[in-house]
């Protein structure tokens, strides 16, 4: 059961600076659509969605990998071709491990089709190895994230039935452990990318604690809190800035709102109202009053944010930063004065 797990030490990772604070988007879907014939536009040009981001003052690109997609396009050889744009044009990377074939959240974290039935110590083996090697091949592409979150919106576990949350608390941090030694492993002689832990309870003080408590009682190391922030499902702005405040203070870690999003037309707010208009300004408004917040966090532990998902087409496309004729929003010009000169 994992003897490589012992003998791999935990280096520490490079402190987070104010340089290194994080304009990031979760840009998972664009080289589908961009595949696909669809354009992006910025002030009416066609451009790559890479570049219009670029210029724009975004420094990070967060991409998620699922184990054996069916039907989504995020397997391995994909994202390390989208990594791999990304690095070239300076951008680092967030690796967004689902341990699952699909969607893993708070509501479903289903175990890879080709780990059911195992043991829960064939299972930690498995996710060490995947992890090792699936980190060796983004490194021999040179694509080595920078970041790497290990498990996605982890709140209520991950692969379940062994990793759930409540039941199954000391599982759940020996699978977290075999994956933070796989990302160790997969590093090789690289600098180790620092590891994330991420749930979905940015506006929620009390549920954070409970998780993060549990979680560093059983000695579950790790260099990055990730948050979501959704309001309609979360909490106020006001909950969201305590929370920071709170985590900033109890657990001295860097913490990224790693998801956030708002719609440009009505879809959340049809029947109450909410924090902005669901408008294209609205949408701007929210990111730049969520910068602001993270921005404030005591001790420069806010160390950024991450928009879900900017090139997402259908029914999400009211949150994506471009209209359905592909022409960037108001949204998408946020940090442009922070970043220009």
């Amino acid at each position: 059961m994992l003897p490589v797990l012992i003998a791999i030490s935990f280096l520490p990772a490079p402190a987070a600076r104010a340089a290194d604070y994080a304009i990031g988007a979760d840009l998972s879907f664009l080289k589908q659509a961009e595949d696909g014939g669809r354009q992006f536009r910025d002030g009416g040009k066609a451009e790559p969605g890479l570049q219009i981001f670029k210029d724009h003052g975004y420094n990070w690109i967060r991409l998620r990998l699922f184990h054996t997609p069916a039907e989504l396009p995020n397997g391995l050889a994909y994202t390390i071709a989208e990594a791999k744009a990304a690095k070239q044009l300076g951008f680092r990377f967030l690796l967004d491990y689902h341990y699952s074939d699909t969607w893993a959240d708070p509501g479903k974290q289903y175990t890879p089709k080709a780990w059911a039935g195992m043991t829960h110590a064939q299972l930690e083996d498995a996710v060490f190895a995947y992890t090792r090697d699936t980190m060796a091949a983004f490194r021999d592409a040179g694509a080595l994230p920078d970041m790497v979150q290990v498990g996605n919106e982890i709140t209520n576990g991950m692969m379940w039935p062994d990793g759930r949350l409540p039941q199954n608390r000391d599982s759940f941090a020996g699978l977290l452990r075999a994956a933070m030694a796989g990302v160790n492993a997969g590093a090789g002689n690289h600098a180790r990318p620092r590891t994330m832990i991420h749930i979905d309870r940015g506006a929620d003080k009390v549920k954070t604690k409970a998780f993060f408590d549990q979680l560093l009682a059983r000695g579950v190391e790790f260099d990055v809190i990730g948050q979501s922030y959704y309001p309609w499902w979360h909490g106020s702005l006001n909950d969201l800035r305590e929370n920071l405040i709170f985590m900033a203070q109890e657990y001295h870690k860097p913490i990224i709102v790693v998801e956030t999003a708002y719609n440009w037309k009505p879809g959340e707010y049809l029947k109450r109202p909410g924090p902005f208009p669901e408008s294209p300004e609205g949408q701007r408004d929210f990111l730049a009053e969520v910068n602001r917040i993270v921005q404030e966090t005591p001790d420069g532990l806010g160390a950024g944010v991450f928009w879900w998902e900017p090139a997402v087409t259908g029914e999400l496309e009211r949150r994506g930063m471009f209209g359905a004729d592909g022409e960037a929003l108001p949204v998408i010009t946020v940090f442009d004065r922070f970043t220009r000169h």
